[in-house]
């Protein structure tokens, strides 16, 4: 089939890259984002080398908040083993109704190293994880990265899932290119104002289009395993939103238009008003059962047909 690649042909990207002697100089690329900081859309310009502090609150190691095997993710990254979430703290972006708040804003974990964080990958992979999940790593991809470096050079061997807020630059992106097996970004708006409100950022859509179609270009369509485990490719993320406010319609029209209709999109309802979605009264409830079903038909009349639902 397309869509199904036996395990034995593929390898991790960036395994290919580290025995190519690359991965190594993608780190140092990596890291000269840093100062100034241009890591994402919104380009701070402080030198986090230096004790400058931008958005994200992070300087020049990584903040963890949690790791472990994950169940409770999409059904193509747990299989037997479950996915091996690496939670960052700390966040690029501002969204007032984040269900992971305390983490994100409030910064909830502590600084590691990068050898820590690489040691942690190969425990997870001991553990028999399906993938190495890193949540929210565009503000420390250097590290990520460069953890990536270390661990290949251990023997990590599993598929390394990018899963991002989907508010990227361009030039991570390309730092990028060949590491990442699965980017699973969100797709979180359909237009300008409800970034802006929302998240904090008045350009979100446009970044993230554009990030997302840098993604499928590098990894394609995703692809899974004989056993329905994702290998490589793209996933994106949509939260349904109470009255109709992540527009849906734009987003999956655009998915189908300009990225692939088989492409594997996860439309989640699993929305609550959560840290300060209290101040929007449109954001004070739960996603209705009929305002999901029509998110989901949304879907399916643009020609999407990978999709994982509640």
């Amino acid at each position: 089939m397309k869509f199904v690649m036996p395990r034995a042909e593929w390898r991790a990207g960036y395994q290919r890259l580290y025995e190519a002697g690359e991965l190594t100089k993608r780190v140092e690329a990596a890291r000269e984002l840093l100062a100034p900081c241009r890591l994402c859309p919104r380009e701070c310009g402080v030198d986090r080398l230096k004790g400058e502090r931008g958005v994200c609150r992070v300087l020049d190691r990584p903040v963890l908040s949690s790791y472990g095997p994950h169940f409770g993710e999409e059904d193509v990254l747990v299989g037997r083993g479950g996915s091996g979430t690496i939670f960052m703290a700390y966040c690029n972006l501002g969204c007032v109704y984040c269900q992971n708040w305390d983490i994100s804003q409030n910064g909830e974990g502590q600084e590691v190293s990068v050898k820590q964080l690489a040691r942690i990958m190969l425990s997870l992979q001991r553990r028999g994880c399906e993938n190495i999940n890193v949540v929210t790593p565009t503000h420390v991809m250097p590290f990520v990265l460069e953890a990536l470096s270390l661990a290949a050079g251990e023997g990590l061997s599993l598929p390394f899932v990018y899963n991002c807020g989907g508010y990227e630059s361009l030039a991570a992106l390309e730092v990028l290119d060949g590491v990442v097996d699965v980017y699973m970004p969100d797709m979180k708006y359909g237009e300008g104002e409800a970034g802006r409100k929302y998240s904090g950022v008045r350009d979100y859509h446009v970044h993230n289009r554009r990030a997302v179609k840098e993604m499928h270009r590098q990894v394609g369509d995703l692809v899974v395993d004989e056993k329905g485990r994702a290998l490589r490719g793209l996933i994106i993320r949509h939260l349904v939103l109470p009255e109709g406010l992540a527009g849906t319609r734009e987003v999956m029209g655009f998915i189908a238009r300009e990225i692939s209709r088989d492409s594997y999109v996860n439309i989640m309802s699993q929305y609550r008003p959560a840290y300060r979605a209290w101040r929007y009264p449109e954001l004070g409830r739960r996603v209705t059962g009929a305002e999901y079903a029509e998110a989901v038909e949304i879907a399916k009349e643009a020609g999407l047909w990978r999709l994982e639902t509640d």
